[in-house]
């Protein structure tokens, strides 16, 4: 882990480095110092509305295992969203499995995989929306080939999902090889944790759960879209709402990339890209960069603090989960 971290902060200083290249740092005080406070305040709001959004897809995802109460999905997402900032490498993406687990009768490994459930809905509404975008504005090619490897690796694990959770008894018999290499106990209990993590999918059989999450998913985005338009208000830049779609597609291929804890570089340097693709000023795009950046943040931290009393894990536990999900 703590060469995952060394590499993760490299990558950020990096690319803190060609952010700030270049920067009329007056000109930056004084984009920080003309932001209208009422629309950074509604952006605010929208963020902290995509946190509740986010728990009740969540508690869709997981109903065919169990139905979680709706403030323990709203606790527990917010101090996983939480762990996933102040963690490196991602590490962070096990929290959720882990305080489910302790909240409600879900086995850790098929919480884990709702997680990608929620990822594979994620990436799948981000396309869509960029394919909408594509056919009303022109956009350059390394943004269309970059989305098009995203999409295609998006579909193989959806794929191999849908495979795994309609075609389980064949999945197992395929992999027996592999599992069956492992000494004895430890081919029995991976066999069980497959099983259980195949069990995670369980919502991908049901069409009324898979319509009620590709809304709320859709949902989810339009209303990220609109805090980056509310965002652009407060900056005063004249951009077109589709604008706010082209930011966000950029920005969630930015931070797919695994740098230091908080995405600190790569949402600033990949949210400059965006805006100066609609000819904003460096400068400019930084200021907006550093705000929207430290709004973001700033709920995720908030929310998470306020409830990690009730649900506490250590870094310990998430080590062990990733070796062992359960």
């Amino acid at each position: 882990t703590m060469k995952q971290l060394a590499i993760g902060v490299i990558i950020s200083v990096i690319l803190v480095y060609f952010s700030l290249r270049g920067i009329d740092y007056q000109g930056l005080i004084r984009g920080l110092q003309g932001i209208a406070p009422g629309y950074a305040a509604a952006a605010l709001a929208i963020m902290i509305l995509m946190q509740a959004v986010r728990s009740v897809r969540w508690g869709v995802i997981l109903s065919p295992i169990h139905k979680v109460g709706q403030f323990d999905l709203f606790a527990v997402t917010n101090v996983g969203f939480l762990a996933i900032a102040s963690l490196p490498a991602r590490l962070g993406e096990f929290a959720r499995p882990l305080l489910i687990a302790k909240k409600a009768p879900i086995k850790m490994s098929s919480a884990l995989a709702t997680i990608f459930i929620e990822r594979i809905f994620d990436s799948l509404t981000i396309f869509l929306i960029f394919a909408v975008t594509m056919l009303m504005t022109p956009l350059p090619s390394w943004l269309i080939r970059s989305s098009a490897i995203f999409l295609l690796l998006t579909l193989a694990i959806l794929s191999f999902m849908v495979f795994m959770l309609f075609r389980r008894e064949l999945c197992l018999r395929l992999l027996a090889p592999l599992i069956n290499r492992l000494p004895g106990r430890y081919a029995v209990q991976v066999g069980r944790l497959l099983h259980q993590f195949i069990d995670g999918f369980g919502m991908m059989a049901k069409p009324r759960l898979l319509a009620q999450t590709a809304a709320l998913s859709v949902f989810f985005w339009l209303i990220d879209a609109f805090a980056i338009y509310m965002m652009f208000k407060a900056f005063h830049l004249t951009l077109p709402f589709i604008a706010a779609f082209v930011v966000l597609v950029i920005l969630m291929i930015g931070i797919a990339i695994p740098a230091g804890p908080g995405f600190v570089g790569n949402w600033h340097f990949f949210c400059i890209l965006g805006l100066t693709l609609y000819g904003v000023p460096k400068t400019e795009a930084l200021s907006f960069a550093i705000v929207y950046h430290f709004l973001s943040i700033g709920v995720v931290i908030i929310l998470g603090l306020l409830f990690l009393p009730a649900n506490r894990f250590s870094l310990a536990d998430l080590k062990n989960m990733a070796r062992k999900p359960d």
